[in-house]
């Protein structure tokens, strides 16, 4: 596979336009990944705030994929939470880690922060 890269602006008309972006890149539909991109953009919306810019990166081969999204926000660190069934939200990392083997989150140098996951 092809590296994909891609810098925007996390705002929610961006979601459905990344994912179509990355089905295109891929040539063929990937639901997995296009949940797992959904869910971490729409975390930073949610947490770090609607407008921040970030740098949507995806690499690996047919046999892992690994899928990271970097931020400018360090402190907003994502947590797993287990919803209620009447929770209108929080299901976004639960997703993410029944869809993925792996995900967590490293700090850069620089200040940023980059949520991953492999498929």
């Amino acid at each position: 596979m092809r590296p994909f890269a891609v810098g925007l602006i996390a705002v929610p008309k961006a979601v459905p336009e990344v994912r179509l972006a990355v089905r295109e890149h891929l040539g063929r539909p990937c639901p997995e990944l296009q949940l797992c991109v959904t869910e971490l953009l729409a975390n930073v919306i949610t947490h770090v705030g609607e407008g921040t810019p970030v740098t949507l990166r995806i690499t690996g081969r047919a046999a892992r994929v690994r899928v990271e999204l970097t931020d400018p926000d360090p402190q907003a660190r994502p947590v797993l939470r287990r919803a209620a069934a009447t929770d209108e939200s929080g299901r976004g990392l639960a997703l993410l880690d029944a869809v993925a083997l792996r995900w967590g989150v490293d700090r850069g140098e620089d200040g940023t922060k980059t949520v991953w996951c492999e498929l």
